[in-house]
């Protein structure tokens, strides 16, 4: 069994790795989506999240951050009543708090896309011996773009959760060499060889 092979965890979990785990996004309202479910996450198990994410969905106007960024105390209370919505204020405002810091990423470089891509010339990163299933919480990579997002005013972005938004957006393809969607991405986005670089708390995902 691979190690992203997620078939005993929830259909759900199945579902998202088959369908968007890595799969290059190009789209920033997707991006934004992407970046706060990660951020949701702080503290929190993954099946919480993706378990609530049409949840989430319905609370942040589908995660649309130029209407987000308009939130007030309102529409705070409202999120904080909603039925089996995470009762967290503060990430809630981070939400809010976020959507602005995005909109000053578009306008500064056309799309959120335009700046987050650029760390990676456009293509996904393929880590030396990811694909054997040594992963990181971190690296090099994910400290930097950290430590620049919350220069620009981000909340709740730290290195641990950009690095998962890497994964999942598709800048890092961090699929088992045997999955099916490792060489599904290889064939179809551009991408680039990378030594591994800073990496933190390495785990082995793979076949003993």
């Amino acid at each position: 069994m691979s190690y992203c092979n997620w078939d005993n965890t929830s259909e759900i979990n199945k579902k998202y790795h088959d369908c968007e785990w890595g799969i290059p996004v190009k789209d920033d309202r997707m991006q934004f989506e992407y970046l706060m479910m990660e951020a949701m996450q702080c503290g929190l198990s993954w099946n919480i999240v993706i378990n609530k994410r049409e949840i989430f969905r319905n609370c942040f106007d589908n995660f649309e951050y130029d209407l987000i960024a308009k939130y007030d105390e309102n529409d705070i209370n409202r999120i904080m009543n909603t039925d089996g919505m995470i009762k967290s204020r503060r990430k809630i405002e981070a939400v809010i708090n976020n959507a602005k810091c995005f909109q000053k990423i578009r306008d500064e470089f056309g799309s959120f896309c335009n700046y987050l891509w650029a760390y990676s010339d456009n293509k996904t990163i393929l880590y030396d011996k990811h694909n054997n299933g040594y992963i990181p919480v971190s690296n090099g990579l994910s400290d930097k773009i950290s430590k620049d997002l919350k220069k620009r005013g981000f909340k709740f972005i730290g290195t641990v959760t950009v690095y998962s938004h890497l994964q999942a957006a598709g800048i890092i393809n961090d699929h088992d060499k045997n999955c099916p969607r490792f060489s599904y991405i290889n064939s179809h986005y551009p991408t680039i060889k990378k030594r591994r670089f800073l990496e933190k708390c390495v785990t082995y995902f793979g076949d003993e």
